[in-house]
């Protein structure tokens, strides 16, 4: 967290940034827009030709468009604390940004696709390897299978202790409660202070 002060009068809030990162077509996108304060920054393009044979599309096949940099949104807490939101690119060819926009993060939500478990895999990864607290939001999907957190922990060997929560990325309500949940947990991993 970075908090600067001016001065005595003046208070600069405290930031505190959040990954929502995940595979391609997971939501990500429309959990930053349904949660942010502001219209989000999007790098929104529309799929095209090119990305025909590399981006896969099974499962998605109403997919129009993907996010080649980033989303960003912002949420205020309190004239204290905001917290700002970056959308991660979903497909493979854009994952060289992850490590920059993971740098400075507390943590992250995995928001996976239960039609398209494969996808979740690397994100799981990611933020395992480089010890990033993160949880796992599963975004209900029309048409998709519902399973109990413990069966999307098997099936994805996610290990004990890290919480999954099942969500809506459309609904604001539904975001802020993972986005609760995210918070609690990076909290929960910081080292209690030993007493001098």
């Amino acid at each position: 967290m970075v908090s600067v002060h001016s001065s005595p009068s003046t208070v600069v809030p405290e930031s505190v940034k959040i990954l929502v990162a995940g595979g391609f077509g997971v939501g990500k996108t429309t959990l930053v827009a349904s949660v942010s304060e502001i219209p989000p920054l999007s790098t929104e393009e529309l799929l095209t030709e090119a990305s025909t044979g590399v981006d896969d599309l099974a499962g998605i096949e109403g997919k129009t468009t993907t996010t080649v940099a980033l989303d960003f949104g912002r949420i205020t807490i309190s004239p204290r604390l905001v917290l700002y939101l970056f959308g991660t690119p979903g497909q493979d060819r854009f994952w060289f940004m992850w490590d920059e926009l993971a740098r400075g993060a507390i943590g992250a939500i995995v928001l996976i696709d239960t039609r398209r478990l494969d996808t979740s895999f690397a994100a799981i990864d990611f933020f395992e390897r480089r010890e990033v607290p993160f949880i796992v939001a599963v975004n209900n999907f029309a048409g998709s299978h519902h399973y109990e957190p413990e069966e999307i922990r098997s099936a994805l060997a996610i290990k004990e202790g890290v919480p999954i929560v099942i969500a809506d990325a459309r609904q604001r309500d539904s975001s802020k409660l993972a986005l609760i949940k995210l918070i609690e947990h990076a909290m929960s991993k910081i080292p209690e202070a030993t007493p001098a």
